[in-house]
């Protein structure tokens, strides 16, 4: 018997959704990698009736279909690419790409957009746009601001855009919405200390790079606990340490690799620029050198927009009731690049159960991850639905 809170058309989808996410999964591409899927994707666009632009950040596809004589835009995105993890799932249909692997539920993503693209084709009306986005390169890799870059918005423009992450966790059929900061800014600094190497045995002729990054370690956990007020949320973590070879050998140079997040621009600020400051004390304590480089691939804060948040958390309440919301929502740590989607559009960004406790498979980044395909039909109908209530039609 049919869940009653599916619609009907996507019901009638659904196995074909899994069958078609579960292929997704035993293809993974990396990001701007995404060539097959991409094709996939375009085909099934254009097979459907949608006026399907590629080629924007190299691999993303744009399908808008208009009904009605409406001016109103609204845009779905869902990201495509895959991790550079082996799989250890054992899955029938796990990755036959070796060193790639699904392993965040970008599969599910591209399914249910790609279902709920066909029943807003095939059995929907509405008045006004739909654009639905397939970017590339979500995984650290920002390619919704490469999207953006290409014109996305100028080519394409949307009164609104909105995106959905599934959450282990979560129930299935349990959805997340919050107004504001959503999801933290992301910063990985590199800090190369430079002393003068030479033999171990000999320390006094030497400037160690490894005691002062040591030093340099310690001092930065103070950033956060000295510096950020303490209702305010602030991350300062040391990664990886690389230098050396030789337990007889002072190296020239050592290496820190470090990442940084916040809530706030301010704190954002704050925390590179003490990150910078103390670098250079250190370093120059021990009569060293540092030098610190904020790789251009950073993530700012993604914010969603209190308009089109409520007007997504409406729709789930107006369809599953307060059931189907996630109570007390808070910010998250994680990062995601559709907050660059975010400062160029008004929008929100939306989590949605996929199980708890083994129904929800593996934590995310995880090499034995699985999406949970029993939350397929949830996230493709509330996309259908999403449309329905913000072009002006009621189920």
């Amino acid at each position: 018997m049919p869940n009653q809170a599916i619609l009907p058309e996507v019901h009638a989808l659904t196995p074909a959704m899994i069958a078609l996410r579960q292929h997704l999964h035993a293809h993974p591409e990396l990001s701007y990698e995404e060539f097959e899927t991409s094709r996939l994707v375009a085909a099934k666009l254009r097979e459907w009736g949608y006026e399907v632009h590629q080629g924007l950040a190299g691999t993303g596809v744009v399908g808008s279909l208009r009904k009605g004589r409406s001016g109103r835009v609204i845009g779905l995105r869902a990201d495509m690419d895959a991790l550079p993890i082996l799989e250890t799932s054992g899955l029938p249909y796990a990755s036959r790409h070796e060193g790639k692997m699904h392993a965040c539920g970008h599969d599910g993503h591209t399914a249910m957009l790609l279902a709920a693209g066909q029943c807003l084709a095939r059995d929907i009306d509405f008045e006004g746009t739909v654009r639905l986005i397939f970017q590339p390169a979500e995984e650290g890799h920002v390619g919704a601001r490469k999207m953006i870059e290409d014109g996305l918005f100028q080519l394409f423009p949307c009164d609104a855009v909105f995106a959905m992450h599934n959450w282990p966790g979560l129930p299935v059929g349990r959805f997340g919405f919050l107004a504001g900061p959503f999801m933290a800014s992301a910063d990985t600094v590199t800090i190369r200390i430079h002393g003068r190497g030479g033999h171990g045995a000999m320390p006094h002729d030497t400037v160690d790079p490894v005691v002062a990054a040591a030093s340099l370690v310690m001092a930065l956990q103070t950033v956060v606990a000295r510096n950020v007020p303490p209702l305010d949320m602030g991350v300062v973590g040391v990664g990886a340490i690389h230098g050396g070879s030789s337990s007889s050998v002072v190296p020239a140079s050592v290496e820190l690799a470090v990442t940084v997040r916040a809530l706030k621009n301010c704190t954002r600020d704050l925390l590179l620029r003490r990150i910078e400051e103390l670098a250079h004390a250190q370093a120059q304590a021990y009569g060293a050198r540092a030098e610190v480089l904020v790789s251009p691939n950073a993530f700012p804060v993604l914010y969603n927009h209190p308009r089109e948040t409520a007007l997504a958390r409406g729709v789930v309440q107006d369809w599953l009731g307060d059931e189907g919301l996630v109570a007390d929502m808070q910010p998250m740590t994680c990062s995601e690049d559709f907050s660059f989607m975010l400062q160029a559009c008004p929008g929100s960004y939306l989590v949605m159960g996929n199980g708890e406790g083994s129904e929800g498979g593996c934590l995310l980044h995880n090499p034995g991850y699985d999406f949970n395909d029993t939350s397929l039909p949830y996230g493709a109908t509330y996309w259908v639905k999403l449309v329905s209530t913000f072009l002006g039609t009621d189920d």
